[in-house]
């Protein structure tokens, strides 16, 4: 078994600290604006206007996974304890809830930058989503939260941190799909990004994405006590949504290609 008892702060001083999570957080967008930055390059687009979509995809993904991880987990308790939802340092982030509010902000966006539409935006940022989502299952590796099942596989963790059970280690399982998902929409834009339309990069990483997360949820512990005894838990119910919504583009732009 692998012995995972990594400390979470990489070193504070006084009562400031910088941990691994937020370490790794930080990093997903610092190297999805180099992304970004050769992309708009690449298609003659202003450079300048990277540090205001910065900030709208840095608001859009912190809120809305917070407001997510409120409301689809734990919505009685944050609704009778509304200023801890302002805590973000306490933890309870939602990926479902960050996609939401990136396709908020991105539309908002949109509408002040004419020469970036809304889905041509939507099929550029999501590569670097894709980045981002694997460098922050890795903070959750770090933080040893977000634990799988327990496990009889010589390769399970033992999250010294939580308990003395070797479990299934779910993070690397997702930082790994997600990485592939980069990998794949970076290859197809570099090769294919003058033949498809809008909306097929967008579509295919909801696809692979959720559909990813929905199969590694059979491998996780629930993260709240109402998902027990549930077919599917929260996770699974809110990743169908997005797989549909995803078919639904792909199609779309196969049909107008």
């Amino acid at each position: 078994m692998i012995i995972w008892n990594v400390n979470p702060e990489i070193f504070h001083l006084g009562p400031f600290s910088i941990r691994w999570y937020g370490l790794l957080f930080a990093l997903g967008f610092i190297i999805g604006l180099q992304i970004f930055n050769f992309i708009y390059k690449r298609e003659n687009k202003n450079t300048e206007d990277l540090n205001d979509l910065l900030w709208f995809m840095v608001v859009g993904t912190v809120l809305g996974a917070r407001l997510g991880h409120c409301f689809f987990y734990e919505p009685a308790y944050y609704l009778s304890h509304p200023l801890e939802i302002l805590q973000v340092w306490k933890g309870g982030l939602a990926s479902h809830g960050a996609a939401i509010g990136i396709l908020i902000v991105l539309y908002l966006y949109s509408k002040k930058k004419q020469n970036q539409p809304f889905f041509w935006l939507l099929d550029r940022i999501v590569i670097t989503v894709a980045l981002a989502g694997s460098f922050i299952r890795l903070g959750n590796l770090f933080n040893s939260e977000i634990i799988g099942k327990p496990t009889s596989a010589n390769w399970g963790f033992i999250f010294v941190r939580v308990d003395d059970i070797p479990r299934y280690p779910t993070q690397l399982f997702e930082a790994t799909a997600y990485f592939i998902v980069f990998v794949i929409l970076a290859w197809i834009y570099l090769k294919f990004s003058q033949k498809i339309k809008d909306g097929f990069l967008f579509g295919l990483f909801l696809i692979l994405v959720f559909a990813f997360r929905f199969i590694i949820e059979f491998f996780k512990e629930n993260q709240t006590t109402f998902e027990n005894g549930m077919a599917f838990n929260m996770g699974q119910l809110l990743s169908i949504p997005f797989v549909l919504l995803g078919t639904y583009f792909v199609i779309k732009s196969l049909k107008n290609s």
